[in-house]
């Protein structure tokens, strides 16, 4: 159980490991506010992680990212928002979801190092 003088690195490194589809939509958020279409549309982009998340199951993450404090929504759009999205719900890192994503992506680049280390990865991520 954490207690009130852990740091929030510490508290991040509770979250870990993450799965794929939380670590990709914490990612779509660390560009800024999203509403939730945006990010189903970030996460389905086959330049990135090309993800098919429905919808039910986007939101049901949302809601256990907002219980967990890793992002915040508010009503009140990002600033140059068109008047088609001003009336939807954003989502926002929080503090603590930046540390998550941090310490997510710091555990990873350990296992890349690893891998590459035992040469099962060449340096240019192909083998």
């Amino acid at each position: 159980m954490m207690s009130g003088s852990d740091t929030i690195d510490e508290r991040a490194r509770a979250f870990l490991p993450l799965r794929p589809p939380v670590l990709e939509i914490l990612l779509a958020l660390a560009e800024g506010p999203r509403h939730g279409y945006a990010i189903i549309q970030i996460l389905r982009d086959p330049a990135g992680a090309d993800l098919r998340v429905e919808t039910g199951p986007l939101y049901r993450h949302l809601r256990r990212l907002l219980e967990s404090d890793l992002v915040s929504q508010s009503d009140v759009p990002p600033e140059g928002t068109d008047d088609d999205d001003r009336r939807k719900a954003y989502y926002a890192l929080t503090a603590l979801g930046e540390a998550v994503v941090r310490a997510e992506g710091q555990r990873l680049a350990g296992l890349v190092r690893q891998t590459r280390r035992l040469g099962l990865l060449a340096d240019g991520g192909a083998r």
